[in-house]
């Protein structure tokens, strides 16, 4: 994949992520976000070894922009009530242990040799798309 269709998706990504979740909400469907968040992480599995410094940087950003998301989530979750607020609760917390997972996967992309490289790459997009499939899927609950 080349480096500009690269930016292009991350660019896309960054403006779906940038978007309110009620509009996201009008214009796309839960699945399409949390598509279009897998797909940029899956990005990362383009990188070579040589590219591993903008590797990390791409993760991170991806890492800033979930926990923004996430944190969007959690503050509309805070002001429900009743059985909302309760189904709410748990998907936060997974999506939170998820989050950190990806965390772990960053450290080890950061220090990731070139024989490692392609296993911690793929580990670090599962962990990803991982994290944005379950945020897909709270955020359908939660609009419900």
């Amino acid at each position: 994949m080349s480096k500009s269709v690269i930016f292009a998706i991350f660019g896309a990504v960054v403006m779906l992520l940038s978007a309110p979740l009620p509009i996201l909400a009008q214009q796309t469907t839960a699945t399409d976000v949390g598509q279009k968040m897998a797909e940029a992480g899956e990005a990362i599995k383009d990188y070579t070894i040589d590219k591993k410094a903008e590797a990390v940087t791409h993760a991170k950003k991806l890492g800033r922009d979930i926990d923004a998301k996430i944190k969007e989530l959690e503050a509309r979750a805070s002001k429900q009530s009743g059985e909302t607020k309760a189904k709410a609760e748990p998907m936060i917390k997974d999506l939170k242990a998820k989050r950190a997972k990806v965390s772990a996967k960053l450290n080890d992309l950061s220090k990731a040799t070139k024989a490692s490289w392609d296993e911690t790459k793929k580990g670090f997009a599962d962990a990803y798309r991982d994290l944005a499939m379950s945020y897909h899927k709270a955020v359908a609950e939660f609009e419900k």
